[in-house]
């Protein structure tokens, strides 16, 4: 028996209503599986110094086991004299391979290596638009060299300033959705707070807040955006900032109209009755009603979010020069007309992520939508 006797049988984990939203999400078979795939290309994105890298993941040397992605080891370990090491060096490699073994990521290139074996002026094509005798010309032996198949392979080729795009695009994919989640979920928080004390309260509190928002939101937010990001130095938390403070707005509509409509609902005013305060009846009673309409709005946040980091990036006010990011991408496409492997990487990454997340924004808002039943 799965139940015992004389004990009170446990509760579903999940409500009907949410185990019917939950079925509903599933339903929309496009949006259930975008979001596993977009959970997927995250997390993996999570994980891009193990996946695209210009140092070995794990290595042995004499006896020693190393972890070069974590540590950074001086080149005076291996029989060198810089500060730094370069693993991709001849000599720092060949010094390793004779007295032990590297495991390297599948592209050993991280977002800021500047590939200097290149056979012409970059930007150059992927290495399967090359022969193998111009890919590996700038190695010592030429074809017959080890490294030449695998240390020199730009699988998307590089950009203006001969970096892998392949290394650059993971590198950007996750601080553009890292960014977008960064900025959405401040956002809700500030915009959520702000619609709830309008709609509970009422009165001058709404009227007052009503009219600052109204001034606020007719404000030309690209202008101000561009205008205090050519000011203040770039940076992730700083770009996070000046764009939090416009990006709350959109969420305070939704959630005051639901707070209007059921504040005066019995159960509030027998919770006010029984001396509940404004804010366990706000936060524990009203505001789960809110959230419905509020999480229908977060995919459709998040890709908007990462649409304007993108068009920063692009205009050159967006992350600190050198990092990795789709915007600086689409900037280099449009410099270099005659590489199109840069548009198109652009093109795709942004397309993919951008159409996952309308997927699943699509199947977010039916699983709330009590006029939706799939079958």
């Amino acid at each position: 028996m799965a139940e015992t006797i004389g004990m009170p049988p446990k509760k579903p984990w999940l409500s009907p209503t949410n185990r019917r939203r939950l079925q509903n999400f599933r339903a929309n078979r496009r949006g259930f599986w975008s979001f596993w795939i977009f959970m997927a290309l995250f997390i993996l994105s999570l994980g891009a110094e193990f996946i695209a890298n210009d140092r070995p993941i794990i290595a042995s040397y004499k006896g020693e086991i190393l972890f070069p992605v974590f540590v950074n080891y001086p080149e005076e370990k291996f029989g060198g004299f810089l500060a730094v090491t370069d693993y991709r060096s001849a000599f720092v490699s060949d010094e390793i391979n004779a007295h032990g073994w590297m495991i390297w990521p599948p592209i050993r290139y991280s977002y800021r290596t500047v590939n200097s074996e290149i056979p012409h002026s970059a930007p150059t094509p992927p290495f399967w638009l090359m022969s193998k005798q111009e890919r590996c010309s700038a190695y010592p032996k030429g074809v017959e060299d080890p490294n030449c198949n695998l240390g020199n392979m730009n699988w998307l080729g590089t950009d203006d300033q001969a970096r892998d795009v392949a290394a650059r695009m993971i590198y950007g994919f996750r601080i553009s959705v890292l960014f977008g989640l960064a900025l959405t979920l401040a956002s809700a928080l500030i915009g959520v707070t702000a619609g709830a004390v309008q709609g509970y309260f009422g009165g001058w509190t709404d009227l007052l807040m009503q009219r600052f928002i109204e001034i606020w939101s007719s404000m030309p937010v690209l202008y101000i955006l561009l205008i205090i990001s050519s000011l203040l130095p770039p940076g992730f938390f700083i770009l996070l900032g000046i764009m939090l403070l416009f990006s709350w707005v959109s969420f305070v509509g939704v959630v005051r109209a639901e707070f209007l409509r059921a504040r005066n609902f019995e159960y509030v005013n027998a919770a006010r009755a029984l001396g509940v305060g404004n804010g366990t009846i706000m936060f524990r009673h009203l505001l789960p009603n809110a959230m419905v309409a509020t999480l229908t709005f977060l995919p459709f946040i998040l890709s908007g979010s990462i649409t304007t980091l993108t068009s920063l990036d692009f205009l050159g006010l967006g992350m600190p020069p050198g990092s990795p990011s789709l915007g600086e991408l689409i900037a280099q496409a449009k410099r270099n007309l005659q590489a199109p492997w840069l548009g198109l990487t652009a093109f795709f990454t942004m397309s993919i992520m951008l159409s996952l997340l309308i997927f699943v924004g699509e199947a977010v808002r039916d699983a709330f939508d009590p006029r939706k039943t799939f079958r």
